[in-house]
């Protein structure tokens, strides 16, 4: 009888262990792929998307490109290391057939903020146009509906600066069309839009407001202002969610400082959404993230110095 016991107890103990671990197995191979790392929002990406994998219990991968070449080849990497699903930030044009076979052999491909021309893809994505929308709103609310204003292009980010450049330039046309709108270009890095803004201050010898789309572009560009001890600019908009712009928001009172939020743990969802799709279950589409305004009067709310995207 004690045999009998002592055996069945060893039984319940190797189906335990046996369980224990089968619960410790990843029970999926998901590949991450990413701009590098050239900016703050960028690094935050791959930061939350590798803890989100992690809460999840599943295996990642996660690979980072400075081109599309290096994008192309890290997606047969990705194929070759045996993910079943990817999450992609598809900065560059032209990545349209490689994601597109991929899509083809029946693997999820979910695309996360920027747009891309492939049937068959998922997408999670915050409201670019609708930030836009808001700053232009934003500068109408400080400087009126009239006056100069500068609007800072990034053609270099593909949709994500035609959506925002876009539902700024619908709204400042529909709310205040004798506004006079002077386009130039800064790209998301504070080291290179100080510079570019530099060059803007001695070419626009009067401004009342700058649209930038992205926080490190307003980084940059805030601190030319600065060094150019101009005190003509009132107000000045930016994108993201970057806690030294968060800051700047709060302690800056010569010029009236906003954003408009879009955060990188948006590629939670995405993470998510490529999980969900290897579980059977039912995703949208498209998922978009709402935004809203940070400025002085709520920027206390999101002050986080836990957070990677710092600047």
């Amino acid at each position: 009888m004690k045999k009998l016991i002592a055996l069945a107890m060893t039984i319940v103990m190797l189906l335990s262990v046996c369980t224990f671990v089968s619960a410790e197995q990843p029970k999926h191979k998901i590949g991450i792929l990413c701009s590098a790392n050239t900016h703050g929002w960028v690094g935050a990406v791959a930061y939350y998307a590798e803890q989100r994998c992690k809460e999840l219990g599943v295996e990642y991968n996660i690979t980072t490109a400075s081109n599309i070449e290096e994008m192309t080849t890290n997606i047969d990497d990705q194929m070759t290391w045996g993910a079943e699903a990817l999450v992609v930030c598809a900065q560059w044009p032209g990545l349209e057939d490689p994601i597109g076979e991929v899509v083809k052999k029946g693997i999820p491909v979910v695309n996360f903020d920027i747009d891309i021309a492939v049937d068959g893809l998922y997408k999670v994505t915050g409201n670019n146009y609708d930030m836009g929308v808001l700053c232009a709103q934003a500068i109408v609310e400080q400087i009126g509906t009239t006056g100069i204003v500068v609007t800072l292009a990034n053609p270099d980010a593909g949709s994500v600066n035609e959506l925002r450049m876009q539902g700024f330039h619908d709204t400042i046309a529909k709310i205040a069309p004798e506004m006079t709108l002077k386009e130039h270009s800064a790209v998301y890095n504070a080291e290179k839009a100080l510079a570019s803004m530099a060059d803007i201050l001695i070419a626009e010898d009067h401004i009342d407001a700058v649209f930038s789309q992205d926080d490190s572009t307003s980084l940059g560009a805030l601190q030319a202002i600065v060094d150019a001890n101009r005190t003509d600019i009132k107000a000045m908009t930016g994108g993201g969610g970057a806690q030294a712009y968060f800051h700047n928001i709060a302690d800056n009172q010569d010029i009236w400082l906003c954003t408009a939020l879009y955060s990188p743990m948006m590629v939670m969802d995405a993470v998510n959404a490529a999980v969900d799709l290897l579980d059977g279950k039912t995703v949208e589409p498209v998922l978009t993230i709402p935004t809203a305004i940070v400025d002085r009067n709520n920027v206390n709310e999101y002050l986080d110095e836990n957070t990677p995207y710092y600047d």
